[in-house]
């Protein structure tokens, strides 16, 4: 399936299927899923969730798109516009990329340990004192 895509600033109510809205401004890309069940498909633009990439003239979402939450359960990429099905995964499958989603999620937004912090604290004093 080939896909149109729109950058604005904010997602219309009425999403079109075959468009890919996308929100520069609220990071976010919006679509009805691709199966055509006419779910709305979010993909926030983050560190830790998709990205886009534009050529200029076409768009691509990295990583794949897995609707697990719907009940058509599809998986695709979406590459220069267009739809690449993926296998679909099964139920253990899903648990483990969620579960993978998850640690990458809090180890980019984890912040330093306390411990940590005073461990460099203390090792950075002591070099200067060491050093006069």
């Amino acid at each position: 399936m080939m896909m149109q895509h729109k950058f604005v600033e904010f997602i219309p109510e009425d999403v079109q299927q075959g468009m890919l809205y996308v929100s520069v401004e609220y990071g976010t890309a919006v679509h009805k899923c691709c199966c055509g069940c006419g779910e709305e498909v979010v993909t926030p633009l983050t560190p830790t969730d998709w990205k886009l990439i534009f050529d200029g003239a076409t768009v691509s979402l990295h990583p794949s798109i897995g609707n697990w939450s719907f009940k058509c359960q599809s998986h695709y990429f979406i590459r220069n516009n267009e739809t690449k099905w993926c296998a679909s995964w099964k139920k253990e499958q899903i648990i483990a990329g969620k579960s993978i989603d998850a640690a990458r999620k809090a180890a980019h937004f984890k912040e330093p340990e306390r411990d940590n912090l005073w461990t460099l604290a203390y090792s950075k004093v002591k070099a200067f004192f060491n050093h006069i």
